[in-house]
């Protein structure tokens, strides 16, 4: 059993409180990232739980064992750093084999340990080099090997991939995920790029100020963020976020946003947003929802004008940028369609994804 629990868990400095009494269940074989701006406490929570930090209060289990007061060498955990840590003149084989030297296994069972971690992450023929003939990504995969060969009950990773360039990360992330499906380990993964969070974890935790904001699989905090930061901090580009009115308009309601485009809500809607009726709220809407028109030239009011400010071509897919009442908006169209910067285009609003959101809370309503 290898499942990882936080309840009531605090981490102070001095006066300062970085992680406030965060709960979290991480079931066996589960991989689970933590993500967050910087300061948020992920990494804090993950030294925690690899015992490289004391926690100041509540409770931290490992396999059902809580686990405050014993060293990292007995939490039976690996850790992989984003810096490698190699040891520069011993062979990736040695570094490999290091710690399972010091627990004094046998020499057979060492190097069956290593060749099948080498197999695993397809190092074989490195085994004899040392770090600095290695590049940035077959370090790394030293580095995991390194853990791989430990066979821990929990694999903890801290922004592995921050030091590798923008192809190599890419790269990395499949064969971070590749790896974890061969070797169903419970794993808790650090990150502060969401794009990494959403493609590679079971679930994702979202941190901010040290406090958990949601947890949910990636799918869960992409299409129902509980609250604004969520919806801003998941997704790229961001979710774009427009000051708006709510309106009785008859039996249903609309969302006005200027004097001009006011969009109607969906009628599976209405009933959750009645209670905000003429209140001012934020509307929430993801640039992929804001195209060209897609309805056959139906008029169904979510069509709206307006004068792009920059184009963005990105091959497949062209990124718009305008600005309505002083909030720049951002769009994803077909390249074909988008107009040039400094010209009017027509846009739909696919106000069928909508979030609106209370200002004073952050709260997605």
């Amino acid at each position: 059993m290898a499942e990882v629990a936080l309840h009531q868990v605090v981490k102070k400095y001095g006066e300062v409180e970085a992680v406030r009494a965060i709960d979290l269940d991480i079931p066996d074989n589960e991989f689970v990232v933590l993500v967050g701006p910087s300061g948020c406490g992920k990494s804090t929570t993950l030294r925690m739980i690899a015992g490289l930090e004391e926690v100041t209060s509540g409770n931290i289990s490992i396999g059902g064992e809580v686990v405050n007061d014993l060293p990292p060498k007995d939490r039976d955990i690996a850790m992989v750093f984003q810096n490698y840590a190699l040891y520069p003149h011993m062979t990736a084989f040695e570094n490999m084999s290091f710690g399972l030297k010091l627990r004094k296994l046998p020499k057979a069972e060492i190097r069956q340990r290593v060749e099948q971690a080498a197999r695993i992450l397809d190092i074989t023929e490195l085994l004899d080099r040392r770090p600095k003939a290695l590049s940035g990504g077959q370090r790394q995969r030293v580095a995991m090997g390194r853990a791989i060969v430990r066979n821990p009950k929990v694999f903890l990773f801290d922004e592995p991939l921050s030091n590798l360039d923008a192809k190599l990360r890419v790269q990395m992330r499949t064969e971070i995920k590749r790896v974890h499906q061969k070797v169903k380990t419970t794993t808790v993964y650090v990150t502060h790029d969401q794009v990494e969070a959403m493609t590679l974890a079971d679930r994702v935790v979202v941190m901010n100020h040290g406090r958990i904001e949601q947890i949910g699989t990636p799918q869960e905090l992409y299409h129902h963020p509980r609250t604004r930061f969520v919806a801003g901090f998941i997704g790229s580009p961001a979710m774009n976020f427009i000051p708006c009115r709510l309106e009785q308009n008859g039996a249903g309601m609309r969302a006005r946003i200027s004097d001009a485009i006011a969009f109607p809500v969906p009628a599976a809607n209405e009933g959750r947003y009645r209670p905000v009726v003429g209140k001012d709220l934020v509307l929430g809407l993801r640039p992929e929802h804001i195209t060209e028109p897609r309805h056959n030239g139906r008029d169904d009011g979510r069509d709206f004008t307006a004068t792009l400010d920059v184009v963005e071509p990105m091959g497949m897919e062209t990124m718009v940028f305008f600005t309505i009442k002083g909030t720049e908006i951002c769009g994803r169209v077909e390249p074909s369609s988008a107009a040039d910067a400094g010209a009017p285009m027509r846009l739909y609003a696919n106000i069928d994804h909508m979030h609106l959101i209370d200002p004073a809370s952050g709260a997605v309503i």
